[in-house]
């Protein structure tokens, strides 16, 4: 088998990335262990939020945004897309100053998406929350996704744009095959110009086959989800001094979340839930909207995600062997930034740089003695910003 592209993870960011190479006219091979969107390309709370990023994620995922906002023309399906807004709020002043705080940062770093609002507003889009909060933050643009939906829609929109897909086939190795890669599977080698690495908890081991030895830590991001209720939230909500992710759907279902992760056994392909926590967050719903109480839970889920050791992504050119490009460590927040990230690792490949700021981001911050190569140490400290 051979391609202009190998993509090792067949998640989001691996499918986002196979779609955007076509479209750029490379042939690509995704390799998928399991089945598209196994892992925590389903698993996850379909949150769709530029709100409370870390600043060096701002410029992606405010381009991400946009792609969410015309999904349709991008894959054929808007995905669950609802522009529902993600709010965080604030139940005491000092959460209040801490969002002040926040959003003068953000002002500070010129983006205008981050809204501070005061009591009378919060209360306007959340007149069922019980009183007693002081105000929030909101980004109005942001909102939520369905995960399954969106998968299905990515699947089907690489297999239309001619990427084969290999399901059910594990990567076990690499190697150099002259100028690119022979990529060793359970089903034979593929060889291709380059290889694209988005294997989700799994790629720090894939990392290591190109020399960029890293450690992640693999979780199991949990969710939950009620049976239909009275329409009582519009935004997605968040806290400032708790964690908490609250949802509710057109169809009156409340997803319940927010920095919940189980045991993940990423040998063994599990993950296991941990009820407790469910309980608390249960506890952090009722507190803030008691109208719930009667809330039947239908199910529970867990994901495998990786978690970087600064909390956001590594994405970008591998530090040590030319023609790898990174996309993996999303630490329970890439649904968002998957639209984008396929288009950015498919400008790399193509051209090698990209429109969008990725400082900080690449694998070069967590290896200490990286050795670029000639052309990547060109290209810039961290990566080539292209021109024009």
């Amino acid at each position: 088998m051979t391609a202009d592209v190998v993509i090792i993870g067949g998640g989001l960011h691996g499918c986002s990335a196979a779609l955007n190479l076509s479209r750029r006219n490379l042939s690509c091979i995704i390799v998928e262990k399991d089945h598209v969107g196994r892992h925590a390309s389903s698993a996850n709370a379909g949150g769709v939020r530029t709100l409370m990023r870390d600043p060096r994620e701002i410029p992606l995922a405010l381009a991400s945004l946009d792609l969410w906002h015309d999904m349709q023309s991008l894959v054929d399906d808007d995905c669950g897309f609802e522009e529902t807004g993600q709010l965080r709020i604030a139940e005491t002043p000092e959460d209040f100053e801490t969002l002040r705080k926040r959003a003068e940062l953000v002002k500070g770093l010129g983006h205008s998406h981050e809204e501070l609002i005061d009591e009378k507003e919060l209360y306007r889009l959340l007149p069922h929350m019980r009183p007693g909060c002081v105000g929030g933050l909101i980004c109005r643009r942001d909102g939520s996704g369905n995960p399954l939906i969106a998968m299905r829609a990515f699947r089907a929109a690489v297999l239309k744009a001619g990427v084969t897909l290999h399901e059910g086939v594990a990567a076990t190795g690499a190697e150099r095959a002259g100028e690119g890669w022979r990529v060793n599977t359970t089903a034979g080698p593929v060889e291709a110009g380059m290889v694209v690495n988005c294997a989700g908890a799994w790629a720090d081991r894939v990392a290591g086959w190109f020399g960029d030895h890293i450690t992640v830590t693999p979780a199991a991001p949990m969710g939950m989800i009620t049976a239909r209720l009275p329409h009582l939230v519009g935004p997605v909500v968040s806290s400032v001094s708790r964690y908490l992710s609250l949802k509710q759907f057109e169809n009156g279902t409340v997803l319940i979340s927010g920095h919940l992760r189980g045991d993940a056994d990423r040998d063994r392909n599990i993950a296991a839930l941990k009820m407790g926590d469910f309980a608390e967050r249960a506890r952090t719903v009722l507190d803030l909207f008691p109208q719930f109480s009667q809330a039947q839970v239908v199910r529970f889920w867990a994901g495998i995600e990786a978690i970087t050791d600064d909390g956001s992504p590594i994405i970008g050119p591998s530090a040590n062997s030319p023609n790898v490009i990174h996309a993996f460590g999303f630490n329970g927040h890439g649904f968002e930034l998957g639209p984008k990230v396929g288009a950015v690792v498919a400008e790399i490949a193509a051209t090698g740089g990209t429109n969008t700021p990725l400082d900080g981001l690449t694998i070069h911050r967590f290896l200490d003695n990286a050795k670029m190569t000639a052309t990547q140490m060109a290209n810039s400290e961290e990566i080539k910003i292209a021109q024009g």
